[in-house]
């Protein structure tokens, strides 16, 4: 197939690679991407937020299948416009994309559906913030309601620290304070055609940009799987999985679908493991990054299958995905000063040296060719990815890679999937 994939990050590379590994060859046009996807595509010239532009461009160029990888062009209605000419797309159109756009429309949907969630406040100013704190207690949950690249939540015991994280985002909007929920977190992916869904394999990722789950919330310092440890309460994996699809995926498919919205692409679901059940978090309306990074590299699957069924609306035609026995563990490198003042611009070396190193690959984030070397971008920059037998020789895999790759000032997790390694 000819297939276009929108996107520039590691999310995109990840999928990129999976589809370039099938045995059918594809030809693979990105948009912007980066200097890893220009190796592994052809890189085309177009604003991936643009409907006009990218539509025009998959009717032109004959392409077969269009793959929105991020959010932003999801909320600006490109799925929308290439659905108008025919053009099969993998993401869904812009209604169906606010799960992800507005916490406020995603909590809607999950209690028309039934689906278990956290209280939640709206506030629009600064006094509904405080009295939704004092309601709901620390403790402090503070999400801005649209999207705000994986950096729009804090959690804190600090009721003057919560509040300022609000008046970053209320003058641009609205606001959430959620009840807190304790327990250990769960990414869940699920494609959709809009009437069925295929659940893929659960992730779990890492979101403090510190050893220990310190520091600031990022956009994802890692991530690990499978999880061995759902069996101790779920009694492993497909139980859990089956539970999530029956009490989670399927009811606000069905209930998005009754609103004239269908959702055609990937629900990723933020879930958390708490004493009373399991939970949503969030709900994304794309590929989740990094656990796209870790979940692709154990899928055996064609990828390319799983998307175009979702696409055409031929889903129930597919067998259930299956996964590599393997444990995958995908470490994240970050600029000096992620996340919050990222410095861009300097030099990245050693990157075959770290490809080298037996299971492993790397996926680009934010990098760029410039007079012959490889360069940071932005804030997270390399995603080294690693599969093994044992979680054991994955990580020692992931971080052998990591330590040939040099990045003045970079920095990077120590402890991604070492709970896996310890039980």
């Amino acid at each position: 197939m000819r297939i276009l994939v929108l996107g520039s990050g590691a999310r995109e590379h990840a999928i990129i690679l999976a589809l370039r590994s099938e045995r059918a060859p594809h030809e693979i046009l990105a948009a912007p991407g980066n200097a890893g996807i220009a190796r592994d595509a052809t890189l085309v010239d177009l604003d991936p937020n643009d409907p006009a532009a990218v539509t025009a461009f998959a009717n032109g160029e004959h392409v077969d299948l269009v793959v929105i990888g991020p959010e932003a062009p999801l909320v600006a209605g490109v799925a929308d416009a290439l659905r108008e000419r025919g053009i099969p797309v993998f993401g869904p159109g812009r209604a169906a994309a606010q799960l992800e756009g507005s916490k406020t429309f995603a909590k809607r949907v999950m209690d028309a559906a039934g689906v278990p969630t956290g209280r939640a406040v709206r506030a629009q100013t600064r006094a509904e913030v405080e009295s939704a704190l004092d309601e709901l207690g620390a403790p402090h949950v503070v999400k801005a309601d649209g999207l705000a690249a994986g950096k729009g939540v804090i959690v804190t015991d600090d009721r003057a620290a919560a509040l300022a994280h609000a008046d970053q985002y209320l003058s641009g909007g609205a606001v959430l304070v959620e009840e807190f929920l304790s327990g250990p977190e769960v990414s869940l992916f699920f494609v959709s055609d809009g009437d069925h869904v295929v659940a893929l394999t659960p992730a779990q990722d890492y979101k403090r940009a510190q050893d220990g789950d310190a520091g600031p919330n990022t956009g994802g310092m890692g991530a690990y799987s499978p999880l061995p440890w759902l069996a101790d309460t779920f009694g492993g994996e497909a139980a859990f999985v089956d539970l999530v699809t029956t009490q989670v995926a399927e009811p606000v498919i069905r209930q998005l679908d009754a609103e004239g919205t269908p959702f055609i692409g990937l629900l990723y679901a933020g879930l958390i493991v708490t004493e009373q059940g399991v939970k949503v978090i969030e709900f994304n309306a794309r590929f989740g990054d990094p656990e796209t990074q870790v979940v692709l590299a154990r899928l055996a699957t064609p990828l390319s299958s799983l998307l175009m069924s979702a696409a055409s609306g031929h889903l129930e035609d597919e067998p259930a995905p299956a996964f590599a026995e393997d444990a995958a563990v995908t470490v994240v490198l970050a600029s000096e000063g992620y996340p919050d003042s990222p410095v861009t611009g300097r030099e990245i070396e050693g990157t075959d040296a770290a490809a080298s190193v037996e299971g492993v690959h790397l996926a680009h984030a934010a990098t760029a060719e410039r007079d012959g070397a490889l360069v940071a971008t932005g804030g997270r920059v390399l995603n080294v990815v690693a599969l093994g037998t044992t979680f054991a020789q994955a990580r020692d895999r992931a971080y052998e890679a990591l330590g040939r790759i040099r990045l003045e000032g970079s920095h990077h997790r120590t402890d991604i999937a070492a709970r896996a390694v310890e039980g």
